[in-house]
């Protein structure tokens, strides 16, 4: 009772494990068809982070962007400080030229990156 136990928590799982291993083509394909609402608000973000990590090793930034500030929306305090937003938006605003983005700039200030 009250676990995320279950089907979609090993698919979850199964996109985390893909990214680890450098299997970025399954987590980004995967990813977005599992469908995690039912899961506790924890396992949300976390896939939501997972498939955000996933579109920006494939360069699709604005929609990893994307993501994490619906992960951001659904846990402020998990993406906070969970090293995976860090590292993304960290890797993010050191590849811009020029100023970061409006969105970007803001998560950053959020997650203490940039002043």
């Amino acid at each position: 009772m009250w676990t995320a136990f279950g089907p979609t928590n090993v698919a979850i799982h199964r996109i985390s494990t893909a990214m680890e291993l450098g299997d970025v083509q399954i987590a980004a394909d995967q990813g977005p068809r599992v469908d995690s609402s039912t899961l506790p608000l924890e396992r949300r973000v976390r896939h939501t982070l997972e498939v955000a990590r996933a579109y920006s090793a494939q360069n699709r930034m604005d929609e990893a962007l994307a993501l994490l500030l619906d992960a951001e929306e659904l846990g402020p305090e998990q993406v906070r400080y969970h090293f995976i937003p860090r590292q993304l938006v960290t890797m993010w605003v050191r590849q811009q030229r020029g100023k970061p983005s409006h969105l970007l700039a803001g998560v950053a200030q959020r997650l203490r990156i940039i002043g």
